[in-house]
C-alpha cells in the first residue's frame, strides 16, 4: 500500500492484503509471545460457557477487554523490539520507554483481568449447578 506521507510503496488499496497482514503479525504474536498466547487461551476458556449460558453482553465484553489487551501486548512487544534495534546497550532514555509502554500494557491487562473474574463469578453458579 502507497504510504502517503513517505511517498513509498504501491498504489491502491488492497483490504484481502491487510487482512493477510493482520493475521501474520497475530500469528507471529501468538507463537513468539507467550504472553498473548496464554491470555487468548483464558479468554476463549470463560468466553465458551459464557457463550453456552446465551450471556451475549457478557460475551461482548470480554471479546472487547481481550482485544484491547492483546492490542496493548502487541503495541508492548512492537515498542521494545524497536527499543532493542535502536540501541542494543543499556540506555536509561529507552528503559523509560519500555516502562511506560509496559505500563499501557499492564492496565490493560488489569482490566482483562476484572472482567474475566467478574465473568467467571457471574457464570460459576451455572457451571457448577449442571
Amino acid at each position: 500500500m502507497k504510504n502517503k506521507f513517505l511517498e513509498t510503496g504501491e498504489h491502491g488499496y488492497h483490504p484481502l492484503r491487510k487482512f493477510k497482514i493482520i493475521l501474520s503479525g497475530l500469528r507471529f504474536a501468538v507463537l513468539h509471545d507467550f504472553s498473548v498466547l496464554y491470555k487468548i487461551i483464558i479468554s476463549i476458556l470463560i468466553l465458551i460457557p459464557v457463550m453456552i449460558y446465551k450471556e451475549w453482553v457478557d460475551a461482548s465484553l470480554i471479546i472487547l477487554a481481550t482485544g484491547v489487551m492483546i492490542s496493548a501486548e502487541v503495541f508492548n512487544t512492537a515498542i521494545e523490539a524497536i527499543c532493542d534495534f535502536m540501541e542494543t546497550r543499556y540506555n536509561e532514555k529507552i528503559k523509560i520507554i519500555k516502562d511506560i509502554a509496559a505500563a499501557a500494557a499492564g492496565i490493560t491487562i488489569f482490566t482483562w483481568i476484572a472482567v474475566l473474574t467478574i465473568e467467571l463469578i457471574k457464570v460459576s453458579p451455572h457451571i457448577t449447578a449442571n
